[in-house]
C-alpha cells in the first residue's frame, strides 16, 4: 500500500478586495476592469482583457474604494463620478 496516490488538492485562487482589504476566493469577488480603450466596466466572468481590480459584491466596498481612491490607483486612471454611479447601479443589480 506504499504506492497509493493521494488525490490532488487544487489551490483556490484568492484576491484582495480594494474596498475592505479582505482576502477572499476569486469567485466571491467582482473584477472591475479598465480595457485597452480606457473604458471602466464590471467583469462578471473575470476574463475581459485589461487591467483589473477586485471588489466584494457590496456597494459599501465600492464606496470605501472611491473615498480612498484605491480604484483609481489600481487601474492607473482618473475615474469620473458618472463611472462610480454606473458601477454602483451594476453592483446593486448583482446583489439582487
Amino acid at each position: 500500500m506504499a504506492n497509493e496516490v493521494s488525490p490532488r488538492v487544487r489551490k483556490i485562487p484568492e484576491r484582495q478586495c480594494i474596498g475592505c482589504s479582505a482576502h477572499r476566493p476569486k469567485s466571491e469577488l467582482i473584477r472591475i476592469v479598465r480595457d485597452p480603450n480606457g473604458e471602466i466596466s464590471l467583469d462578471a466572468t473575470g476574463k475581459k482583457p485589461g487591467r483589473g481590480a477586485y471588489i466584494c459584491k457590496a456597494s459599501a466596498c465600492l464606496a470605501k474604494a472611491k473615498k480612498s481612491r484605491r480604484l483609481e490607483k489600481n487601474l492607473s486612471v482618473r475615474i469620473p463620478d458618472e463611472v462610480y454611479e454606473r458601477l454602483e447601479r451594476e453592483l446593486d443589480c448583482d446583489e439582487r
